[in-house]
């Protein structure tokens, strides 16, 4: 596990040295290429590595696992299931969860952009001939990358392991190899030179932050992956292999920098041995093509959880594997993503050029974690008030220490994840309250179930067999039901008003998973439990209905479902453009037949003009 843990949690922050000693005292960094700023950035680098990424997440934030699994959903849900909010402050977590969530979408474009690019770069190293070709390389590698989605990352998944454990390897021999040279480099772990630098360059210090954060970009990702691997895995290879081999080659590259300061053109490619260069390149764009198959597959499993949370509308999710249920594959957002970083490396032409706009996406998402486990700590945990703000308002004064200094970029390319977190949260929020509003002008003057049985006559003509009416209120009557009363004039012998609901933990125990109620004159009510993590399968959920006493033969079963079409309405309870912005959602949302996996064949939509 801790192999396949390397394959997956660790490309993104294993990529930073490609670029991040060049940027802190390159024109975005502004430290002058001095030994006791070299000493300066490799003492803010050792402690943002040890506070930020192994105190912050692997020791602390790690603990708070929503039923094994992590991210800022799963962490926004364990604060919400504290209940010691008032419905003012559950508002503001959720609206930071989404902000995170819109800040990983900003980080998922960024990412395999500025690693491929920062890994052919070090083409240039070997000929200045190949430079006209850089851009074009690293386009045609993304293109793949992406084309490739949709038969998913088993038959090649099992190689990213060893190909990560041997570019940990070989980052920690570079390093030593320099380190050998300069033991005195290791001096640098004293905070001492940290405070020094910002006494010496506070201004320059202070821009170099946003060059520093670079080292700890994928810090989220150790926690966001832990439901695959585990706590242990994930811990073992932080501390016994990629930590050490981090902080080597960082340390290494700053002997070589103080040694030969023209070296800061590529550090990272001069640290080897001229022999060395060129398999180092290729084995520096395998490592950024993993690190961007990770981070794409995030995206995916975060858009599949906000789907099931109902901030996004529904979509084509394909399970690419038999075995893994976390291997998916959706379409729609496989080639907007490619869209968004072929125009992001056309547009940039370098990672230099990116990395300002790298910075804002990951602080931000820092900061609303920090906040979140504060909430988990003081409420979950049982941390006095003081414990739980004194350390993690440590950690959050430290995120937007480096936020603030990225924020300086935003001009450079920072506004780019901005703007597209803005966008997606517009997204998240319009499809929310669209929705709530489609529900309440559904159910608003709806009859109750047990009232309409009571009053209901049973001289209507009873068929055979089974229909199931899905609905968001299995309490009151659907209105395909009463659609297919008017119409057809006739009921089932049984009938089923089925509700999904998609809990705020990744999964449901079985026995949690199904609930039935006997209404009478062959009606039930039965509401089905997911997690946000789990695929809503109908037919499945209702073959678990048979535990209860409830025996359904799909084959007999009509599912009924209702097709809704929207048109203005003169008062709407949205403004204009939110309302555009759900019509188009809702008119290109994925069919209930399909997101559910209900046989087509056994479908019946009744449709309805409905005002928004």
């Amino acid at each position: 596990m801790i192999i396949a843990a390397l394959g997956v949690v660790f490309g993104d922050i294993g990529t930073s040295p490609l670029y991040m000693m060049r940027d802190a005292f390159g024109h975005a960094g502004g430290l002058p290429l001095q030994a006791d700023a070299v000493m300066g950035l490799l003492s803010l680098v050792f402690w943002s590595l040890t506070l930020i990424v192994t105190i912050k997440y692997v020791v602390l934030i790690m603990q708070a696992d929503n039923r094994g699994e992590g991210g800022v959903l799963s962490l926004a849900s364990l604060a919400l299931r504290t209940g010691h909010h008032a419905p003012k402050r559950r508002a503001v977590l959720s609206v930071l969860a989404l902000i995170g969530l819109a800040l990983f979408y900003g980080d998922g474009l960024i990412t395999p952009t500025v690693s491929v690019l920062g890994a052919v770069e070090g083409l240039k190293e070997l000929d200045e001939g190949f430079v006209p070709f850089i851009v074009p390389l690293a386009t045609v590698i993304l293109i793949g990358l992406f084309l490739i989605q949709r038969h998913g990352t088993g038959a090649v998944g099992k190689y990213f392991g060893p190909v990560m454990l041997i570019w940990f390897t070989v980052l920690g021999i570079l390093g030593l190899s320099k380190i050998i040279e300069n033991p005195g480099i290791l001096a640098a772990i004293s905070p001492h030179y940290a405070v020094q630098v910002f006494w010496n360059y506070p201004v320059q210090a202070f821009i170099g932050l946003g060059a520093v954060v670079l080292c700890v970009t994928g810090a989220e990702a150790l926690y966001a992956d832990m439901g695959h691997f585990g706590k242990g895995p994930i811990r073992k290879a932080w501390l016994f292999l990629v930590f050490p081999g981090l902080l080597l080659n960082y340390f290494g590259q700053g002997a070589l920098l103080i040694a030969d300061p023209t070296a800061v053109r590529a550090p990272f490619y001069l640290i080897a041995p001229e022999w060395a260069q060129a398999p180092l390149v290729i084995l520096a764009t395998l490592a950024a093509v993993i690190a961007s198959q990770a981070i794409i597959s995030g995206v995916f499993s975060l858009t599949r959880q906000a789907i099931q949370l109902g901030y996004l509308p529904r979509m084509d999710i394909r399970h690419t594997s038999h075995t893994e249920q976390g291997q998916i594959y959706i379409p729609r957002v496989n080639w907007l993503l490619m869209i968004g970083v072929i125009g992001l490396v056309l547009s940039f032409q370098s990672s230099g050029a990116l990395t300002a706009a790298y910075g804002i996406a990951v602080t931000g998402a820092m900061a609303i974690d920090a906040i979140l486990a504060a909430v988990v700590a003081r409420w979950l945990w049982g941390w006095s008030r003081w414990s739980s703000l004194s350390v993690f308002g440590l950690f959050f004064l430290i995120d937007v220490a480096l936020f603030s200094s990225n924020a300086m970029k935003i001009p450079q390319g920072g506004w780019f994840p901005l703007a597209v977190a803005i966008v997606a949260v517009f997204v998240f929020i319009a499809w929310k309250r669209g929705r709530e509003a489609l529900v309440s002008k559904l159910y608003k003057e709806a009859m109750p179930i047990k009232e309409f049985l009571s009053v209901w006559n049973k001289t209507t003509e009873r068929v055979s067999g089974t229909a199931v009416f899905m609905t968001s209120n299995p309490g009151v009557v659907p209105t395909a039901f009463l659609h297919n009363l008017k119409h057809n004039h006739v009921v089932h012998e049984r009938v089923i008003l089925m509700k999904v609901n998609t809990e705020d933990s990744p999964r449901v125990p079985d026995g949690q998973r199904i609930e039935v109620e006997k209404l009478g004159k062959g009606f039930y009510a039965v509401t089905a439990h997911v997690g946000f993590m789990e695929r809503a399968d109908v037919p499945s959920l209702l073959e678990q209905c048979r535990a209860q006493g409830l025996a359904i033969d799909i084959m007999e079963t009509t599912f009924f479902l209702g097709r809704e079409t929207l048109i203005p309405a003169q008062k709407s309870d949205l403004n204009p453009i939110m309302a555009g912005m759900f019509f188009w959602l809702h008119s290109s949302a994925l069919s209930a037949t399909r997101f559910f996996s209900i046989p087509p064949n056994r479908v019946v939509e009744l449709g309805a003009q409905i005002e928004i």
